[in-house]
């Protein structure tokens, strides 16, 4: 991966693994048996949810609903451990590029770009010479081991968003914004408002081609913009009257 030196992996490592393969399954099928025990007890309930499957399952016969109950809820955990193992990242830092790996994605990003490696919540981010994001990745992995990793190959880590102080919360109409940027906002809060995951991560890129680097608390966005973004002129506003979300 580098000329020299050897590459530090950042990754859930082996234990991870054994807890969604090793855990997962057994902790479903004891969700599916007791699921199948306690049918009649909870379908006589009046004020408990979904009484009608409760009753479903609690007239089947024994011993057949109790293995179908372990049968289901091991195949349940074998989901999961399936899931949580395709969603896995793993970077890899060198001296002159870092590595993301995560299901079938893989991508690597080089040194000399990148001015500032830092954890925003759950993301690990790259800004680049402008001040954009070359990357955000969302991560469970530990923030002291990828800071050791970066430092240990000479990245600019720095603890925190450098550029915090400069976000600004989007409402419809803004001023200050580039060219377009203010519909996509508009599309973009939609998305997440309905929790369309893929559409946001979306336009979030987009959003990034036109300068605009964004930071989400929940579902409000905030906003900053690069040194390449175009500047609007004097007085430019994006629509005649700023609608302000009422939540």
């Amino acid at each position: 991966m580098d000329g020299y030196g050897s590459p530090t992996v950042v990754d859930g490592g082996a234990a991870e693994l054994a807890f969604l393969w090793g855990a997962l399954p057994p902790l479903g099928a004891g969700a599916g048996w007791l699921l199948v025990a306690g049918a009649q007890w909870v379908a006589g309930l009046s004020w408990a949810p979904a009484q009608d499957l409760f009753e479903l399952v609690a007239g089947l016969p024994d011993p057949q609903a109790g293995f179908g109950g372990l049968a289901l809820g091991t195949l349940g955990g074998l989901l999961v451990a399936a899931v949580g193992t395709a969603e896995r990242l793993a970077v890899t830092v060198g001296t002159e590029r870092v590595r993301l790996r995560r299901d079938r994605a893989d991508r690597q990003v080089e040194r000399r770009p990148v001015r500032a490696v830092f954890v925003d919540g759950k993301d690990l981010v790259l800004l680049g010479a402008d001040d954009g994001e070359l990357v955000r990745e969302r991560s469970d992995l530990p923030v002291d081991r990828l800071r050791d990793a970066f430092r240990a190959h000479g990245w600019p880590w720095t603890d925190g968003d450098p550029h915090r102080d400069a976000y600004r919360r989007w409402v419809p109409g803004l001023p200050g914004l580039p060219p377009a940027a203010d519909a996509l906002l508009r599309a973009r809060q939609r998305a997440l408002d309905s929790d369309r995951g893929g559409e946001a991560r979306e336009l979030r890129g987009e959003l990034g081609r036109a300068g605009v680097v964004l930071r989400d608390d929940g579902r409000r966005q905030y906003w900053r913009l690069t040194r390449a973004a175009p500047q609007p002129r004097p007085g430019d506003t994006t629509s005649a009257e700023p609608e302000v979300d009422g939540r």
